[in-house]
């Protein structure tokens, strides 16, 4: 490639992934530096209260109930302050990985608010929109409850409780470059001061490394992938969707919206919507939706997750974390597939 078309082909590139790399990193700023402002005040304390339910039979340390009220409001936020737990040695990657499948449910509800009720229900239809998200919410609520479920069974009752509080002692635990993990003291301020500001401070000074760290990772591989994107015809993939479409009973129709939707949730949703009741039953349209949301997987994957999860954790956990993620989802997507298309 000649340089003037390389330059050609990746200044458009720069231009549309810079603002979300932008957006991104604050997000995930935002989540460290809240999760430094957590056990700084000790608010993690304050709202384990609130988060035991999940955290306790899922046998995590309290500071995982602050992630998962954060995702709530920002699902980047929240990630990042998991990020920040896992690197300061608060939760082991098996930790890591359950909390992260736990805080599913949590990042759905935000888009209850944001995408699904102003955008989609009204696309839709009240009823058939209505048992869409009913769908997907039950869904994410199986992960979560999956996620918890793995705790209680995988995670050693009293190890994450030890941690916390041995944590809340000694101020953290934090990684060498060199060798094991190793508990440190909170670090001190210049006066020796623990006020409202000095804790600020602390918590903006932990936050900068990370972000140094995340988001130039971050920023690289959203380039390249989305020059790969930009480069390759990735539609091949929906090319799966046509024997499903047959083996579930689908009518033919669903075929080009499977298509549709697995690149685009909106227009999927408006294909499909003319459809309903000359072709498509309530139930019948909410499932090739679904179906669309499978297929979805293999673009969504490579577009979104791999940028997203490799530049918070890096490649190795990233992965892990995506192959868990795909793995629960097509698996309870699978099973509410199966619901909505058994025999009434």
């Amino acid at each position: 490639m000649q340089p003037g078309a390389l330059v050609d082909t990746a200044w458009p590139v720069l231009v549309e992934v810079a603002p979300r790399v932008a957006r991104i990193a604050v997000f995930i700023g935002a989540g460290v530096f809240l999760a430094n402002i957590a056990v700084g005040f000790g608010l993690v304390e304050k709202i384990a209260g609130f988060s035991k339910y999940l955290t306790r039979p899922a046998n995590l340390p309290d500071e995982v109930g602050t992630a998962i009220v954060t995702t709530a409001a920002s699902t980047t936020a929240g990630y990042g302050m998991l990020a920040d737990f896992r690197e300061s040695g608060r939760l082991t990657d098996a930790e890591t990985l359950i909390a992260v499948t736990m805080n599913t449910f949590f990042g759905f509800v935000q888009h209850i608010f944001t995408f699904y009720a102003p955008v989609l229900i009204p696309i839709l239809g009240l009823e058939v929109g209505l048992l869409y998200v009913g769908a997907r919410a039950a869904i994410a609520l199986g992960i979560t409850v999956a996620g918890v479920l793995a705790g209680a069974v995988l995670l050693s009752r009293g190890s994450a409780t030890d941690r916390s509080e041995d944590a809340a002692v000694d101020g953290g635990v934090e990684a060498t470059d060199g060798g094991p993990e190793q508990p440190v003291t909170a670090p001190d301020t210049d006066d020796g001061d623990d006020s409202p500001a000095a804790v600020v401070r602390t918590a903006a000074e932990k936050t900068w490394p990370k972000l140094t760290r995340i988001v130039p990772r971050l920023a690289i591989i959203y380039v390249l992938v989305t020059l790969l994107v930009r480069t390759q015809d990735l539609r091949a993939v929906t090319g799966v969707a046509e024997p499903l479409t047959a083996l579930l009973g689908l009518p033919g129709a669903s075929l080009p919206v499977v298509a549709v939707f697995a690149f685009d949730t909106t227009a999927g949703a408006a294909t499909i919507a003319p459809m309903i009741g000359p072709t498509f039953t309530p139930r019948t349209a909410v499932a090739t939706m679904l179906l669309g949301g499978i297929i979805s997987f293999a673009v969504s994957t490579f577009k979104r997750s791999i940028p997203f999860q490799y530049g918070i954790w890096g490649p190795t956990f990233g992965s892990k974390v995506i192959a868990v993620n795909t793995a629960l989802k097509v698996v309870f997507i699978a099973a509410a597939l199966a619901v909505l298309l058994a025999p009434i």
